[in-house]
C-alpha cells in the first residue's frame, strides 16, 4: 500500500477520532487551518480543470471533506462547552469578526450562511439535478452516434471503446454530483443548528457551572461560537463555490481563468461603453 493510500485512510481514521476523542486546543487550530487549506485547494483545482471528468473524484472528496468539517464542529463544540475555549484560530476569528460588537459578529455569520445556503448551494443543487437528468437522457443518442461512426469506419474499435467509457463516466459523475450536492445543503443546515447549540448551552453552562453573569457568559460564548461558525463556514462556502463551478463547467480547451479572460474581453468596444457609464455615473453623483 502506497503512502497516498495510507494518507487517505489516516484522514478517515482522524475523522472518526474527532467524533469520539477530545482534542487539545493546539491540534484543533492545526486541523482548522488544514480544513481551510483543503477547501481552497479544491476550489483552485475546480477552476483549473478543462472538463468535469478531470475532477471525477470530486463527489467522494466532497463527502470526505464534509465529514471532516462536521467532525471539527463536534470537536470544537465539545471544547467550547467543556473548557470554554477552542484554540487560538477560533478566538482570533471571533475577535476579528465581532470587533467588540456581538450583534455585528452574529449578523456577519448569518449573512455567510444565507449566501451559502440560499444562493450557491441551492443553485448548485438544481444545476446538478438538471445535468444528471439531461446526461442520462442523452446517453442512448451518444451510444448510437458512436456505433454509427464505428460502422462507417470513421473510428476504430479502440476509439469506440474509449468513447463509450467516457459516456458512462459522465453519467456516473453527474449522477454522483446530484447526490453529493445534498451533502453541501445538509452541512449548511447543520452549521446553523451547531451555532445555536453552542450559543444557548454555552451561556447556560457559563452561568450555572462557571459562575459568570449573563452578560459575561454571552460575550464569552458568543465570541467562541461566532469564531467557530466563521472558521467552519468559510471552507464550506469555498466547497459550495467549487461545487457550482464543477457542475456548470462546460468542456473547453483551457481552464476557467483563461476562458473568462478570452471571452469577457473579446469585444474591446464594450470596455469603452463600460468606462463611459462609470464616468457618467461619477459626474451625476458629483452634482447631487
Amino acid at each position: 500500500m502506497s503512502a497516498r493510500d495510507l494518507s487517505v485512510l489516516l484522514m478517515v481514521v482522524l475523522i472518526v477520532a474527532m467524533l469520539i476523542i477530545p482534542l487539545p486546543s493546539w491540534l484543533l487550530s492545526v486541523l482548522i487551518i488544514m480544513n481551510i487549506s483543503l477547501a481552497l485547494l479544491v476550489l483552485l483545482t475546480s477552476m483549473n480543470m478543462r472538463e468535469p471528468l478531470q475532477f471525477s473524484i470530486f463527489p467522494s472528496l466532497l463527502l470526505l471533506l464534509t465529514l471532516f468539517r462536521l467532525g471539527l464542529n463536534v470537536s470544537t463544540t465539545r471544547s467550547i462547552l467543556s473548557k470554554g475555549e477552542a484554540g487560538g484560530v477560533v478566538e482570533t476569528f471571533g475577535t476579528f469578526v465581532i470587533g467588540g460588537n456581538v450583534v455585528v459578529g452574529f449578523v456577519v455569520f448569518l449573512i455567510l450562511i444565507i449566501i451559502q445556503f440560499v444562493v450557491i448551494t441551492k443553485g448548485a443543487e438544481r444545476v446538478s439535478e438538471v445535468a444528471a437528468r439531461f446526461t442520462l437522457d442523452a446517453m442512448p443518442g451518444k451510444q448510437m452516434s458512436i456505433d454509427a461512426d464505428l460502422n462507417a469506419g470513421i473510428i476504430s474499435e479502440q476509439q469506440a471503446r474509449e468513447r463509450r467509457e467516457k459516456v458512462a463516466q459522465e453519467a456516473d459523475f453527474y449522477g454522483a454530483m446530484d447526490g453529493a450536492s445534498k451533502f453541501v445543503k445538509g452541512d449548511a443546515i447543520a452549521g446553523i443548528i451547531i451555532v445555536l447549540i453552542n450559543m444557548l448551552f454555552g451561556i447556560v453552562i457559563g452561568m450555572v457551572q462557571q459562575g459568570m453573569d449573563i452578560g459575561e457568559a454571552a460575550r464569552r460564548y458568543t465570541l467562541l461560537t461566532v469564531g467557530d461558525g466563521i472558521v467552519s463556514q468559510i471552507p464550506a462556502l469555498l466547497i459550495s463555490t467549487a461545487t457550482g463551478i464543477v457542475v456548470t463547467r462546460a468542456a473547453s480547451d483551457d481552464n476557467l481563468g483563461a476562458d473568462i479572460m478570452r471571452q469577457l474581453f473579446a469585444y474591446p468596444k464594450m470596455l469603452y461603453v463600460t468606462a463611459g457609464t462609470i464616468f457618467f455615473t461619477r459626474i451625476v453623483d458629483a452634482h447631487l
